[in-house]
């Protein structure tokens, strides 16, 4: 039994395997990053990191993830650029590491994706019913929220309705998928820059001391906490297939993305805590709480529909990411080859894109998250270890590979980068560890049950 078993370079599919379409350049990949990571994470995360781990030191938190991210960020770009195929780090595993680790790490990124679509989706949804609430229009308590007999609620119809939508829009095409992303982009980055600039004249440096009230170890237990609010950005490279010149635009795409998004975490931090006491931003929406602490309400009211706006290209993207994934997954036959069928019309795999809709629908419908966020960081963190560790692997056995990115300091920034992936999985709480090992469980199950037989390398033997 070879577990390890590697996909050649040469053939990152099979001949007469489905082929997605290539349409996205720079400008589109850099859109989907920012539109993959500025969303929950700075509209809803920024209150409840200051106010329970790092105080004003949530803008060092930032920093801290920003930097781990942003190793990864070059990790990610060399394989994106030299092995420019779906599935993102699933698909530079099998071909670094073997198929059992890029079952694991695919089946890893099932999770991420999916937990974290299912968990932006309920934060869209209380944006949403706040926003018709502000027109005096209320929803039946029955329909407002995720199953919970104490509260009275059955099902959360927004968020169902939300992914629903998405999933529509995605099997009309990649090209019509960016163009509403770029949109819906543009949207949060002029509400977000609006908040920064009607924010910085309220600030008083007095919110800012002490500085750090929970020490250094609430500084980094915040960069575990809002490394959720940099996910996204690898979901860029899931699109690899369908970009014009990967091995130039995949590394702009990533690199420029986090970078954008980096500034703003920082901007929005300070000014956040400078005008409200940290103690006071335990709230489920600290920007536009923010704005009405200080009389701006009509601010704090177009806040939320940039929210709306944010947490919908999140959603887009997860979603985007997630159907390409199983796309890859199911095209190298660990899962049913069905998933990975390409509509003739628009070039999408509907089939795999229905199935990723209405799954997560059901989950963010009737299932409440509120312990499941953390799932999706651990998972992250642990597909970007493992990416860090399959370049310093292919720099070592395929020395020849021709690379259009190529990280710098090689094997000092990747074993950096997989460092501090590492040190902020052990900063998550025993709880996320659990819940993490019961997934791999059950993919190993699946893998061997089915996927280890139907898998293209064994059927070639």
């Amino acid at each position: 039994m070879d577990l390890f078993r590697k996909k050649p370079l040469a053939i990152p599919q099979n001949a007469g395997a489905e082929k997605l379409s290539k349409t996205l350049g720079a400008l589109d990949l850099t859109m989907l990053g920012v539109g993959a990571i500025i969303g929950t994470g700075i509209f809803v995360m920024t209150g409840v990191a200051a106010a329970e781990h790092a105080g004003p030191g949530l803008v060092l938190s930032f920093i801290i993830a920003g930097i781990a991210c942003v190793l990864s960020a070059l990790c990610y770009s060399e394989f994106a650029s030299t092995l420019p195929v779906s599935g993102s780090a699933y698909a530079y595993s099998y071909v670094a590491f073997g198929e059992l680790l890029a079952w694991v790490l695919g089946w890893d990124l099932v999770l991420e994706y999916g937990v974290a679509a299912a968990a932006v989706s309920s934060g869209w949804s209380g944006y949403f019913q706040g926003l018709l609430e502000g027109f005096g229009i209320h929803l039946p308590t029955a329909l407002s929220g995720a199953y919970n007999a104490d509260k009275g609620t059955f099902i959360n119809l927004p968020a169902v309705i939300i992914i629903l939508l998405i999933s529509y829009l995605l099997t009309r095409g990649v090209k019509e998928t960016a163009r509403f992303n770029a949109v819906m982009v543009a949207i949060k980055l002029s509400v977000v820059l609006l908040f920064i600039i009607t924010g910085i004249f309220y600030v008083k440096p007095e919110n800012w001391t002490p500085f750090l009230p929970f020490g250094i170890h609430g500084v980094m237990n915040g960069a575990a906490t809002v490394f959720f609010a940099y996910i996204g950005f690898d979901a860029i490279s899931t699109a690899a297939e369908e970009v014009k010149r990967p091995q130039r635009d995949l590394p702009i795409g990533i690199i420029s993305s986090l970078a954008i998004c980096t500034v703003l975490y920082i901007a929005v931090s300070l000014v956040l805590t400078g005008i409200v006491p940290y103690q006071s931003l335990n709230v489920t929406d600290p920007v536009s709480f923010a704005l009405r602490f200080v009389g701006q309400n009509m601010v704090a009211g177009l806040i939320s529909i940039g929210a709306i706006a944010g947490m919908t290209t999140v959603l887009l993207v997860m979603l985007f990411g997630q159907t390409r994934l199983l796309f890859a997954i199911s095209r190298d036959g660990l899962l049913p080859q069905s998933l990975s069928k390409v509509s003739p019309k628009t070039h999408t795999p509907v089939r795999s894109t229905w199935m990723v809709g209405s799954l997560i629908a059901v989950l963010t419908g009737f299932v409440p998250l509120d312990r499941l966020a953390n799932l999706t960081s651990i998972g992250t963190l642990f597909a970007f270890l493992v990416v860090s560790l399959g370049v310093i692997m292919l720099r070592r056995t395929k020395t020849d590979l021709r690379r259009g990115f190529r990280v710098p300091w090689v094997p000092l920034v990747p074993i950096l980068s997989a460092a501090a992936c590492g040190y902020l999985m052990y900063n998550l709480g025993t709880e996320t560890w659990i819940g993490f090992a019961i997934w791999v469980a059950i993919g190993l199950v699946i893998y061997a049950l089915y996927g280890y037989k139907r898998s293209n390398l064994n059927t070639k033997k």
